[in-house]
């Protein structure tokens, strides 16, 4: 029974999150240009769980290239509103958008001239009314089952902000270089930041075969290896090609046997690749440019000498970074 509870909760909020996607429109827009448009700062302000979610938001703003802080309602309202300027815009977050002490911060906040995004379920509330652009993060309901906890609304809140962040990043084209410059004493600032031999795999733990290698045998070390390619290397070790699992399942579903056909046959030939003595956020950013998580690692004369997979920069195998 709580298997079942716990996908009925997931469920319900999967739904919060799909009905607040179908109704992004040009209002959304509207807050991304006014936070480009902004020459200081992006204020978060909320209470409660949404101060908590708010939190959360202003960290990864600040992470992607949008300087940003925290302002608590209350203590705002008690001496740290002059931490806000007029040129500043405030994203305020309240569900219901009838929290007292949030509203009450905005009086004084337009009073400023300060521009106010609203991330609010309630459209008609005091919060959606005081503010120049409203984001509609209602949901349907929430996951709790006395509809009290915030549940599906934070996470409806949170997502909302990632998609603000997320779309920030990409209209800034901040590059994972400017990404490390943020985090210089982070232990992903410190991985980016030395070279890719450091930190690609070597030796028998790269998968590759030889031309004129039948696919079956690439698919032994495709399965022993499991990192979802195979190299294809000439006979000075020069790499030449590349398969991935989804060339084999695209040929298994042509019908074509794989005992027979050669890897010269379905390869890509003359894959991007990098140089050792590059650094790895220069690897990461080849890997985002051409949205691929295999990457050969070659020597001077384009030599095969390691790969590196996207879960080796981003923290799923050996080197795992904490942000």
């Amino acid at each position: 029974m709580s298997i079942e509870e716990a996908k009925e909760v997931l469920q319900i909020e999967e739904q919060g999150l799909a009905a607040v996607r179908e109704r992004i429109g040009e209002e959304f827009l509207q807050a991304v240009d006014t936070i480009l448009n902004c020459s200081t700062r992006v204020v978060i302000t909320g209470i409660g769980k949404s101060g908590i979610i708010g939190q959360k938001i202003c960290a990864t703003l600040n992470s992607t290239g949008t300087p940003s802080f925290f302002l608590h309602p209350v203590e705002a309202m008690h001496g740290d509103l002059g931490m806000v300027s007029a040129s500043d815009v405030v994203v305020a977050i309240s569900y219901s958008g009838e929290t007292t002490e949030l509203n009450g911060l905005l009086i004084s906040l337009k009073k400023r001239g300060t521009k106010i995004i609203a991330m609010t379920g309630g459209k008609s509330s005091s919060l959606a009314r005081a503010s120049d652009i409203v984001l509609d993060i209602q949901i349907p309901k929430e996951a709790c089952p006395l509809g009290l906890a915030p549940t599906a609304s934070t996470t409806a809140t949170l997502a909302m902000g990632d998609a603000l962040a997320v779309v920030l990043l990409r209209r800034k084209q901040f590059q994972p270089e400017d990404f490390r410059e943020n985090h210089p004493g982070g232990s992903l600032g410190d991985r980016l930041k030395v070279d890719v031999s450091e930190v690609m795999l070597k030796g028998d733990a790269i998968p590759s075969v030889k031309q004129g290698t039948t696919v079956a045998d690439a698919v032994d070390i495709l399965n022993r290896e499991n990192l979802g390619a195979v190299l294809i290397v000439d006979m000075d070790r020069c790499v030449c090609g590349i398969i991935t699992d989804g060339d084999v399942r695209r040929a298994l579903a042509e019908g074509r046997d794989q005992k027979t056909i050669k890897v010269d046959d379905l390869m890509t030939a003359n894959p991007v690749s990098i140089i050792g003595s590059r650094q790895a956020v220069d690897a990461l950013s080849i890997m985002q440019q051409h949205e691929i998580t295999i990457l050969p690692i070659v020597g001077e004369k384009k030599e095969l000498v390691g790969i590196l997979h996207l879960h080796d920069l981003l923290g799923k195998g050996e080197f795992r970074f904490l942000v």
